[in-house]
């Protein structure tokens, strides 16, 4: 059993960039890369973030000029609670989609192929069917063709991050593409904020379209992750001597060395080497029962219990609907709310950096818990603020300021790179891919009832539940979550796990 996790140490060691520390004996050797060639393996996988990001900063600007007579230059600007959150939640179930596809075909497609996908799903719907919409229904079918592609996406992006950059930087590079997501949401705000008053607001829709052509490019010109050519290798589904030598020059281009160098051959030889092993007595492929049983179980109930909480705790309603409530905190006129819409936004990039900077030397914990708290207490402040202090509307914008604040140093970043970090190398494409659908199953619900749920309860009792839900929160992080600071993924699995 010993042996077993040793080569399975070693096998994820070696896909995450880290292959030189298994043919290297001095513990001190740090592997030597281009950062040019690391940046550009990390910045077009986080354009899925900025995608995805843009999408619920631009609809919160969107679904205010979507309503409005004067401003929608549509004839069909009178929509219901249920169309309303349709609209909204449309990419969602895109998404949920997405997620659902990418579970049995990840491993036949690869990350960079997914991410290629995604743009091809992005451009024409979003960029087109969205931005011209001549109804709802063509709306709704944009909205749902963008989130499929945001699915694959989300799935895609952190994989190949992870598997193709030098370990030394790879929590670094994990929790940086939610600053992505910020950029996304702060662009998406921008925009909004600028075009706000132009007759014809589902434009603002359309300015994603270059960004994913950008991203398209630049994925179709990344190199394949090496893992995913030897894991294919080993599996028996092609040549392994000519996958070798792709994984080869694969490598030697991901770290800035001449094509076929000694160092990268020697690594792909061992990496080869340690997947052998690890696969010599298992299955080529595991069931999908898998991820529900023993210390994948346990993984699975951790990170998917994260980033359900991170959804049902309101983050969707407070993002996607700010413009609308700083309209109702008395910033009447749509320009105003989509100006302040950028303030928070602002601030939501300041305290991802903070949290990206602090994560490693704080620890998740302890992030988590404080972070947990301020948002219980920012959604009970919305709710008094509807219920008996609506002559303040300071109260709204400070809530929000600390909902985002609170929510940017905990569940934002912290819930992704546990996910990243919690399963084991066994079942860590799946764990993600369940993840990531729990993540968007959650959201798309919560976004689509949000309105429903207003008219239903009243916004003071809809801030009430959420707040409630934060507190359960707090409870399973101090309960559940473990401190994963300073323990290698090895150590993670054997002493967490089991």
């Amino acid at each position: 059993m010993k042996q077993d996790n040793e080569a399975v140490g070693a096998q994820e060691e070696s896909f995450s960039g880290d292959e030189s520390q298994s043919l290297v004996p001095d513990a001190n050797y740090q592997e030597e890369f281009s950062w040019f060639s690391v940046i550009l393996p990390f910045l077009f996988p986080a354009l899925g973030g900025l995608l995805f990001g843009y999408d619920i900063g631009a609809t919160s600007g969107a679904n205010i000029s979507l309503q409005s007579p004067e401003l929608s230059g549509i004839s069909w600007f009178n929509l219901s609670a249920v169309q309303l959150g349709l609209v909204v939640s449309g990419s969602l179930y895109g998404a949920l989609l997405g997620s659902l596809l990418v579970y049995p075909i990840a491993d036949f497609l690869g990350t960079e192929e997914e991410g290629t996908y995604h743009c091809s799903c992005t451009i024409p719907s979003w960029g087109l069917i969205t931005a011209y919409a001549p109804d709802l229904g063509v709306l709704l079918v944009g909205r749902l063709l963008y989130g499929l592609g945001i699915g694959l996406a989300m799935h895609g992006a952190p994989l190949y991050i992870a598997e193709t950059c030098p370990s030394k930087i790879r929590g670094t590079l994990v929790s940086l593409k939610e600053l992505f997501i910020v950029l996304g949401i702060l662009l998406g705000y921008f925009v909004g904020s600028f075009q706000i008053n132009v007759v014809g607001g589902g434009y603002m829709y359309g300015v994603s379209a270059p960004i994913a052509l950008l991203m398209g490019i630049g994925m179709w010109l990344l190199p394949p992750s090496p893992r995913w050519l030897l894991l294919r290798a080993v599996q028996g589904k092609g040549s392994i001597q000519e996958l070798k030598e792709k994984a080869s020059f694969a490598l030697s281009k991901l770290r800035g060395r001449p094509p076929g160098d000694n160092v990268s051959e020697r690594q792909i030889e061992d990496t080869l080497i340690s997947l052998k092993s690890s696969y010599a007595d298992q299955e080529s492929e595991g069931s999908f029962l898998e991820v529900f049983q023993g210390p994948s179980l346990k993984a699975f109930i951790i990170g998917g219990g994260l980033v359900l909480f991170q959804q049902i705790t309101g983050q969707p309603s407070v993002l996607y609907y700010a413009g609308p409530i700083l309209q109702s905190a008395g910033f009447s006129a749509a320009s105003d709310a989509t100006r302040v819409s950028v303030v928070i936004g602002l601030f939501k990039l300041l305290m991802t950096w903070i949290a990206v900077l602090k994560v490693d030397d704080l620890g998740r914990r302890p992030l988590l818990i404080g972070g947990v708290g301020g948002i219980a207490l920012s959604l009970f402040l919305l709710s008094a603020y509807y219920k008996f202090l609506g002559g303040f509307p300071l109260v709204a914008v400070a809530s929000l300021l600390l909902y985002v604040g609170c929510y940017q140093i905990s569940f934002g970043p912290i819930s992704w790179l546990m996910v990243s970090e919690i399963f084991p190398i066994r079942t860590r494409g799946r764990g993600i891919s369940l993840a990531v659908l729990t993540n968007f199953g959650s959201n798309a619900i919560v976004t689509f009832a949000f309105y429903p749920l207003k008219e239903f309860l009243g916004a003071e009792n809809l801030f009430l539940l959420f707040g409630g839900i934060a507190l359960l929160s707090l409870l399973f992080v101090m309960l559940l979550v473990p401190e994963t600071k300073g323990l290698s993924l090895e150590e993670i699995e054997s002493k967490i796990l089991k």
